[in-house]
């Protein structure tokens, strides 16, 4: 077992697949433990936000389950590593078109639908394989492989404001940013719980991730 001296833990606030990223970290040889309370959270040394669905049901599950102020907590004063996945990434952003809601804000991003033009080409939801390019080099998309394919199931992507927050873009009839974050914080829209060797590299990194 990889030994990081830290948990990764995976909050669960009832949106999608908790056990398939679970999986993925045990497959890697992680402590990986999925909770659902505040107390939990506020112990994380390495945080998960995984989901799938619509953004308003997110937020709105986020807080009802107390989790919300947790997880903003950890992130922002405890500078907590975070790993926001698909609908995870989506929530870090300031506001999203699904269900005209804000999010956490830690990105200066907003979440829009696509608007591809070739409808009968690029069907919306994007389902399926595609690349994520680097655009900016840190600790995590460093020696990132531009021919590694990623599974991607989303209707809503992100829009970066801050050019240094992009950190990779995916092509689907136009660029969208497919990878952000800044500092701690790394958010990827597509799923590396189940895009088999082409995420371990990213995981690693993120599960082995030093704070300066």
């Amino acid at each position: 077992m990889n030994n990081t001296g830290e948990k990764i833990t995976i909050v669960d606030y009832g949106m999608g697949n908790i056990r398939s990223v679970q999986r993925k970290f045990l497959e890697l040889g992680y402590q990986a433990e999925s909770v659902d309370n505040y107390e939990a959270v506020m112990k994380a040394e390495k945080l998960v936000l995984p989901g799938v669905g619509h953004f308003a049901n997110g937020v709105k599950n986020l807080k009802s389950r107390g989790l919300w102020d947790a997880v903003n907590e950890k992130v922002i004063d405890q500078k907590t590593p975070v790993l926001g996945i698909c609908l995870g990434l989506q929530l870090m952003a300031k506001h999203s078109e699904e269900g005209d809601v804000e999010g956490f804000g830690w990105l200066d991003a907003e979440v829009v639908h696509f608007d591809v033009k070739d409808k009968l080409k690029f069907k919306v939801p994007h389902i399926g394989w595609n690349s994520a390019i680097a655009s900016k080099t840190n600790a995590f998309t460093k020696d990132l492989n531009p021919e590694n394919l990623y599974y991607f199931v989303h209707s809503y992507h992100l829009v970066c404001r801050i050019e240094a927050e992009i950190l990779g873009v995916t092509n689907y009839e136009y660029d969208f940013h497919s990878i952000a974050g800044r500092d701690h914080i790394i958010g990827v829209q597509f799923h590396p719980e189940k895009s088999h060797e082409a995420a371990n590299d990213l995981i690693n990194k993120f599960a082995l991730f030093k704070r300066v």
